[in-house]
């Protein structure tokens, strides 16, 4: 069999082991609005972005905590033993990422929600804002308009 890739392909296991190590690690916004709606026990979602851009919106029953504030503050606002999920502007910024180490740091089950804030409005999910709970039309880019998932 001739290798199409100009670097070669994993072995199997090794990608399957690859894959599982991020499965473990990362979500989706699809799926933390699911585990959202089910009122999934134990769950925290933790908004690691400043003040000025908590204000501008984030998503229903998250935790405010700005990543600076973690080591200090995690303790009085997740209790132990939940599950954490961190998000923060979007794709483009690593700060869910930095977020999430200093909870696993701490002893925290975590992961990381990929796409952050930015997928999670433009796939059309509700947001808190000053003005109270709101949803933007869905991005057709990131999900068809006639559902919350990419049906993956």
């Amino acid at each position: 069999m001739t290798n199409t890739f100009a670097v070669a392909a994993a072995d199997p296991e090794s990608a399957a082991a690859h894959f599982r190590a991020r499965l473990s690690v990362e979500t989706d916004v699809s799926d933390v609005h699911a585990d959202l709606s089910a009122a999934v026990p134990g769950l925290v979602v933790v908004d690691s972005r400043g003040a000025a851009a908590w204000a501008q919106g984030h998503l229903p029953g998250a935790v405010h905590l700005p990543t600076a504030e973690i080591a200090t503050r995690a303790a009085e606002l997740v209790p132990p033993g939940s599950a954490v999920v961190t998000y923060c502007w979007g794709p483009g910024c690593n700060g869910a990422t930095r977020a999430a180490l200093e909870f696993a740091q701490l002893g925290h089950r975590v992961k990381e929600m990929l796409g952050g804030y930015e997928y999670w409005v433009r796939e059309g999910l509700p947001v808190v804002t000053a003005s109270g709970l709101t949803r933007r039309p869905v991005d057709e880019l990131t999900a068809p308009r006639s559902t919350i998932s990419c049906d993956c």
